[in-house]
């Protein structure tokens, strides 16, 4: 097999699969027989998209990662969309609290997703123990008063809704969900011990900035510095493409402040300003969500594990990397440091 050619694309990696071969991928979508037809249909589509030429590919290819991107966030998607149900529709004088019937949907939603084998048993093991973080900080700033729960209920700790977990859990969700979906790969990753570092000191900047010195800049510094060359390679049909993983970072975290802004808005939670009329979000949290991010890829990292990949620098390890891709050739050469650190 001849090795394939870089892309006149600066950001798209080709993964060329041996000719002949037309069958839609394995997953676990296909598996189901209620949708194995549309894989089939939908695989046929995306061929046929292909063979039309680079804008119908184009197209294809940016719905295909919009439906990755909207099913990836399932389980976020489900939680926002029950808070803005239950306060649109829900009756205020029903014998359940609302925040009551939210943890009773959270529960139903986790158990939906592990009965219909969306998440694996390691992945679900991962998603807990970030709920249970989540919820340990969760009843530190509420009684400092950083934020609020404004409604009674009967399930919750102190003055923490148990539902509260679930939202930290849906982040670890959609983290899981879409490395499998996207297939990711990383370029110049930093090695694991040094980023579980940092999310241990994020984690306790945390709690430890009401009573001491705020050092967010410093881990705001590090992050950028462990994380400025590394690359996060994802396949949305049949081509890696590859952007920042940084940039990726900043990405979600500001699709996780746009949903804040719902769930304040939404009587989820509220911040002290927003007490007598609601108020907008400063974009300045959008920092916290980016620490948290990390927090959330550290926990993500200890199942998925980063991927070989060599620099995208290097024009030789970059031909070896094509070629593995392609199946031309064997894992990428073992360049030291230069890989990443499984």
């Amino acid at each position: 097999m001849t090795s394939p050619a870089c892309s006149s694309e600066p950001h798209a990696l080709r993964d060329r699969p041996p000719s002949g071969n037309t069958s839609p991928p394995v997953s676990s979508a296909f598996l189901w027989p209620a949708i194995a037809r549309f894989v089939e249909a939908e695989h046929r589509f995306g061929l046929r998209a292909t063979e039309s030429g680079p804008p119908a590919a184009w197209i294809y290819e940016f719905v295909r990662f919009g439906v990755k991107q909207a099913w990836a966030c399932l389980f976020g998607a489900l939680m926002l969309g029950l808070i803005i149900a239950t306060r649109l529709w829900y009756p205020h004088d029903a014998i359940v609290a609302r925040y009551d019937a939210l943890v009773i949907g959270a529960l139903a939603i986790q158990a939906a997703m592990i009965g219909f084998k969306l998440e694996t048993l390691d992945e679900v093991k991962v998603i807990f123990i970030f709920h249970l973080a989540g919820t340990v900080m969760e009843l530190f700033k509420t009684s400092v008063g950083s934020w609020i729960y404004p409604e009674h209920n009967l399930l919750r700790i102190a003055g923490v809704p148990l539902y509260s977990g679930f939202m930290y859990a849906a982040i670890g969700s959609y983290l899981a969900r879409a490395w499998r979906l996207f297939d990711f790969r990383f370029a110049n990753h930093p090695r694991l011990w040094s980023i579980f570092a940092l999310s241990g000191a994020i984690y306790v900047n945390f709690f430890s900035h009401h009573y001491l010195p705020d050092i967010r800049l410093l881990l705001l510094l590090v992050t950028a510095v462990l994380f400025g060359r590394t690359a996060v390679l994802y396949r949305v049909w049949r081509t890696y493409r590859q952007m920042p993983l940084l940039l990726g970072f900043v990405l979600v975290a500001f699709f996780i402040w746009i949903a804040e802004n719902i769930g304040t808005g939404m009587g989820a939670w509220i911040y002290p300003a927003q007490a007598h009329q609601w108020s907008m979000v400063p974009l300045a949290k959008l920092e916290a969500w980016l620490m948290l991010m990390i927090v959330s890829y550290s926990l993500t990292a200890l199942i998925n594990r980063p991927s070989a990949v060599v620099p995208l620098n290097q024009k030789g390890d970059r031909r070896a990397f094509l070629n593995f891709l392609d199946g031309a050739g064997d894992e990428p050469p073992d360049e030291g440091d230069r890989i990443v650190t499984r």
